[in-house]
């Protein structure tokens, strides 16, 4: 990923405005960037040369060797691996082809796609697992809320079943009601599963459980799957039942689902030996490959200087896929082109600003987004620097390209002291916090590259745009969220557009400036809300 380095370099972007020397520091860096860099960043990397960043491909390629090049530019030092700008992150792809059957009391096949959805949780090109089954309720294990499924039971080597959610869903005094915690997320379900010793687990999916149809989980892992190359764990197997096959199995073992459901949320439940013993197997098309993250730091001048804040965004697209309307390049423009562009005229501006922190900031961009935050997994799991002395993370994934607003938010706010830093920046800037229940709801904090980073214990926020938009009608902002969902949110569609400005952008990136600062430079490190399931991690963390 070197070769086109000394080109690049070359490029250039004009001096940034200069403010007087007494200037506030927030101010002076807050001001220091530039809406032509970010959009001549944008543009670049949404541009069809690029072929939609894909992870493992030219375009994917060109665009880490671009960011590099920028980094290099500013005379930002490498933190990759072993003094490179470059993280490197290897990824497994996978096609499965499982078979799924009840061996005992009675032999029954259960049918693939109509049933169930299943994969193997190993790097090998076949698993098999034989083994008893146990329903766990909802699989949490959460000393803190005073709930743990599995106490008492011996799942080790076993094959477990689990709702989806949390007991929150069906009685709002528990956990935090209808507000998704990532207890109840489905990748939660798999580690805890993993971390109790089973050999399989099987999530149940209802309408009333699951906030997407059994249509999106047949789609997303019945087809060729990718993620990080995994070290093997107990964990074989894993994968979704309907309602309807879940409920057939616990009738087999003479249990009906309706009824375990409702003791599953209640406190003190225990898990149920169903006394049914079920063959999984699963034959894999393996691919290995590699991508990378792209990583730089600017030192920081203080006693803290070994400690770091990270921003970053991830540059990853979906590359060259299905054409729609004639169009096969799915360019990425807003996502995530956008944050990528921010975060580098974040560093330019940091540089160019002159204001140095008393902690090092990296600047990151994450590879592998799309597949599953991988790039950010693979970062939190094998950091190039101890993750105690990575104080907080600042996410910035699509940024605002619809002009400029009155409001702004942050996924996470609730969850650590970063959401009082972040709402003290935007006051700093005109701009009020809002907050979206929709997004606390389904879980959106669980799904970007943030989050890696949160469940490893650093506290951490991701950007999100706000709604009122200055000169607009009240309800325009929710018609472009709508219309970018539907028409091209994941489609080719999503390419820079005559009608789109930076200027919102720059005012959420101003904001996101004034929060790195202050992280950077306070005395402390930000702590964890005590209600927050992350706190536990944070702990674990800190510790020597």
């Amino acid at each position: 990923m070197r070769s086109l380095l000394p080109a690049l370099c070359a490029i250039t972007l004009g001096a940034p405005p200069t403010l007087g020397a007494q200037s506030p520091p927030a101010t002076r860096l807050a001001s220091a960037i530039r809406p032509e860099a970010l959009q001549a960043h944008l543009t670049f990397l949404a541009d069809d040369a690029l072929e939609g960043r894909a992870p493992a491909t030219r375009g994917g390629d060109l665009a880490a060797r671009y960011i590099a090049a920028q980094f290099a530019r500013l005379g930002l030092e490498p933190a990759g691996d072993d003094g490179t700008w470059f993280h490197r992150i290897p990824v497994v792809t996978h096609t499965p082809q499982p078979e799924l059957e009840i061996t005992a009391p009675e032999r029954r096949a259960l049918r693939y796609r109509d049933d169930y959805v299943l994969w193997s949780m190993r790097d090998e090109p076949e698993v098999e697992v034989l083994a008893p089954v146990v329903f766990v309720g909802y699989g949490i294990d959460a000393r803190d809320s005073k709930w743990n499924d599995f106490a008492g039971a011996d799942v080790k080597g076993k094959i477990i079943v689990a709702l989806v959610n949390d007991p929150g869903l069906r009685d709002e005094t528990l956990f935090r009601g209808r507000e998704l915690t990532y207890f109840g997320r489905w990748t939660y379900k798999l580690e805890e599963a993993e971390r109790q010793g089973a050999a399989g687990i099987l999530l149940v999916h209802t309408t009333e459980s699951a906030t997407y149809p059994w249509s999106t989980v047949m789609g997303s892992w019945s087809k060729t799957q990718v993620r990080l190359a995994r070290t093997p764990g107990p964990l074989l197997a894993a994968g979704w039942l309907t309602e309807e096959a879940a409920g057939r199995l616990l009738a087999a073992g003479g249990q009906d689902l309706a009824g375990l459901s409702a003791a599953a949320a209640r406190p003190g439940f225990r898990a149920v030996p169903l006394g049914v013993t079920m063959r999984a197997l699963v034959r894999s098309t393996l691919t290995r490959s590699e991508t990378a993250n792209v990583v730089a730091r600017l030192p920081g001048k203080g006693p803290h200087a070994d400690e770091a804040v990270l921003v970053g965004g991830h540059y990853d697209h979906l590359g060259i896929g299905q054409p729609v309307n004639g169009d096969s390049i799915y360019n990425g423009a807003q996502d995530n082109a956008s944050g990528t562009a921010a975060v580098l005229a974040l560093a330019e501006a940091f540089v160019a600003s002159g204001v140095r922190p008393a902690r090092s900031v990296l600047f990151m961009a994450f590879g592998a987004e799309e597949s599953g935050l991988i790039g950010s997994e693979a970062f939190a799991r094998r950091p190039t620097l101890p993750l105690r002395r990575l104080v907080a993370v600042m996410n910035v994934d699509v940024v605002n390209l619809h002009g400029r607003t009155r409001d702004i938010g942050a996924l996470g706010s609730e969850h650590s002291s970063l959401g009082t830093v972040f709402a003290q920046a935007a006051r700093a800037e005109g701009l009020r916090v809002v907050d979206d229940p929709r997004a606390r709801i389904t879980g959106s904090f669980f799904r970007s590259d943030h989050f890696p980073f949160a469940k490893a214990g650093v506290p951490a926020l991701s950007l999100s745009s706000g709604l009122d938009f200055v000169g607009r009608p009240a309800d325009w902002g929710k018609a472009q969220r709508a219309a970018y969902d539907a028409d091209r949110y994941h489609r080719p569609q999503d390419e820079w557009l005559p009608a789109y400005s930076v200027d919102g952008a720059v005012q959420q990136m101003r904001v996101v400036a004034r929060v790195v600062l202050a992280v950077a430079s306070a005395a402390n490190q930000p702590i964890w809300a005590s209600t927050s399931e992350f706190a536990d991690a944070g702990r674990a963390r800190s510790a020597p």
